[in-house]
């Protein structure tokens, strides 16, 4: 990623490459969904033999597919309907396709729990790889900008309604964010022999009380050295205070946001362990994120970067890496 993406009618659209591993005649039957989920996994497939399972999380992909669908029953009066976008209406056609292409008949699942449906899959591989080390997991985190969950957002307030650019999101201090959307893939295991980053914890919490944050980053911090924060932070005025109190705790850790990048989705924080794993794997940072507070150089190896996310300011996700 060299290029900063402008949003556009505060949309941060995924810009999808050529797909030349996939065929083409697949290809124009996939919705974006699943078009992004399977053209990220597949670079990664292709070097796994035998995958010991495949893990995604996921709020709204295949809402797009359902609701043409459901559209379709009405203006066809329940007649001859098009398979395809029913085939694809449901969150785990993602999953499927991508087992059914690497031939893979070994655990096959996705979680859809909105904000923490990538730590959710996340977590259910941590356990397949505790019961069986040597095995290789794929476990990612995908969603589309859907029109009806957009706009069901967007009366809810979540998205901002004035005209904003994203380069200017964390100076506006008013309610809402950018929409967004992504795909990001990764191969898991207990071997560490070829690692590039290690997950040290996984929390989650449903709260809106700042208290209970504190002490979920006090317990943390008593165990990990962390002097990084890798911020959701999203220029939502109501979120803000959930964001100033992680950086509060962690006073003397650096703080670098990333949703001017990716824009708000559920399984963002898939998009931050990329951003993550890729600054460690090039050993530097990525001049595009944002720097809020202290300096730009990676932690050593026996530090820790903690990335922390709200969805709605009542979900919470902690993951902490090195």
């Amino acid at each position: 990623m060299e290029t900063l993406q402008k949003s556009v009618n505060n949309w941060l659209v995924a810009r999808e490459p050529s797909y030349e591993n996939i065929p083409r005649g697949v290809l124009r039957r996939m919705g974006k969904a699943v078009r992004i989920g399977v053209g990220a996994a597949l670079p990664l497939i292709a070097e796994e033999e035998n995958l010991g399972g495949i893990v995604l999380g996921t709020a709204n992909g295949g809402m797009e597919d359902c609701i043409r669908f459901l559209n379709q029953i009405i203006e066809y009066d329940e007649g001859n309907l098009t398979p395809t976008n029913f085939v694809q209406s449901t969150t785990n056609t993602i999953a499927g396709q991508i087992g059914l292409m690497a031939k893979s008949t070994a655990y096959n699942a996705t979680h859809v729990h909105r904000g923490l449906a990538f730590e959710n899959a996340l977590l259910d591989a941590s356990f397949i790889s505790g019961e069986n080390p040597e095995q290789r997991i794929l476990v990612g985190g995908v969603d589309e900008i859907s029109t009806y969950n957009y706009n069901i957002d967007f009366l809810a307030g979540w998205y901002k309604k004035e005209e904003l650019d994203n380069t200017e999101l964390y100076k506006a201090n008013t309610v809402g964010s950018l929409a967004g959307e992504g795909s990001a893939m990764f191969v898991v295991s207990q071997n560490a022999e070829s690692a590039v980053m290690k997950l040290e914890a996984l929390r989650t919490i449903h709260t809106t009380d700042l208290a209970d944050l504190s002490a979920i980053i006090e317990e943390l911090k008593s165990e990990y050295n962390i002097t990084t924060i890798l911020s959701g932070e999203n220029g939502d005025s109501r979120i803000t205070p959930f964001y100033e109190k992680a950086e509060n705790d962690l006073p003397d850790a650096s703080v670098w946001r990333y949703k001017h990048l990716s824009g708000e989705y559920p399984t963002s924080t898939s998009f931050a362990l990329w951003l993550a794993m890729k600054s460690f794997e090039d050993n530097e940072l990525s001049p595009l994120i944002d720097v809020k507070r202290g300096d730009t150089s990676l932690p050593e190896k026996e530090n820790c970067i903690l990335i922390y996310n709200t969805y709605h300011g009542n979900q919470h996700g902690f993951m902490v890496v090195r």
